[in-house]
């Protein structure tokens, strides 16, 4: 438990040097019919500026984590790319393969967004990611290289599902387990759509029963989950799994695909 606490606050760190990105997002997204497919691995700076955008459009995405070390995804991504390189988007909405995270996001706003334009804080990163580095430094470079007792097994015949946003930390945690054991996953973003989302699910600045906003994306995660809206939140269909809180989570992922 000590060790988790630890990793809660090193992830609470890694989040306060982006400077909250990724948290809030549209309650109205631009959902493509097609899944977006993102190949990539937590702890890369340039993936993150990626999620992070995820998360301001509200989209909801399959990840196939290509940690260091790992093949899985990796030789995958070459095959179709023609490279390593993260992160790679595939979107077959429009037919496109992207590297590179500046051009990734151009696209995302021009396909996804409400004006089909980039917002100046999002359309010119600098060429060095000192801050999202910074940040996955402080997150004790979780979700970067492979773990290696998993490497001659297949992955799950279903994707596992992750509801939560790019800026919580304990959804951090559970991704940076994801990834480092290369299971494939369907992310659902639930950023926060106005004030009144803000805060933990027990201590939000708006008290009494959490009511989201009508019409909202939250408005449909809250049929998911219930009485109210927690992140992170697995579903595991190939096992029947359904969890909350992100040290459960990991147990389960190290038992059931780790160990």
């Amino acid at each position: 438990m000590l060790m988790h606490q630890v990793k809660v606050l090193q992830a609470l760190a890694s989040a306060a040097l982006e400077g909250g990105r990724g948290t809030n997002g549209t309650a109205h997204p631009q959902q493509p019919p097609n899944a977006l497919k993102l190949y990539e691995f937590e702890g890369s700076p340039f993936c993150r500026r990626v999620r992070e955008v995820m998360t301001t459009l509200n989209l909801d995405y399959e990840v196939y984590p290509c940690p260091k070390g790992g093949k899985r995804y990796r030789d995958e991504m070459k095959k179709l790319g023609g490279r390593r390189q993260f992160p790679f988007l595939v979107d077959e909405n429009t037919g496109t393969q992207l590297y590179e995270s500046q051009d990734i996001i151009h696209h995302l706003f021009k396909y996804y967004g409400s004006t089909g334009r980039t917002p100046k804080k999002y359309s010119h990163y600098p060429k060095v990611p000192a801050l999202a580095l910074a940040g996955t430094l402080a997150n004790g470079a979780r979700g970067v290289w492979v773990n290696k007792k998993i490497l001659e097994r297949k992955a799950p015949e279903q994707l596992l599902e992750l509801w939560g946003f790019e800026a919580s930390p304990y959804t951090r945690i559970v991704r940076a387990e994801l990834t480092v054991l290369e299971l494939p996953f369907k992310f659902h973003n639930v950023a926060k759509e106005r004030w009144q989302d803000q805060g933990l699910a027990v201590l939000r600045l708006k008290p009494g029963k959490y009511i989201p906003l009508a019409g909202g994306k939250r408005e449909h995660v809250l049929k998911v989950m219930g009485e109210n809206i927690q992140v992170p939140y697995l579903v595991d269909p190939n096992t029947g799994v359904k969890l909350f809180e992100s040290a459960e989570i990991v147990k389960y992922l190290q038992k059931q695909y780790g160990s």
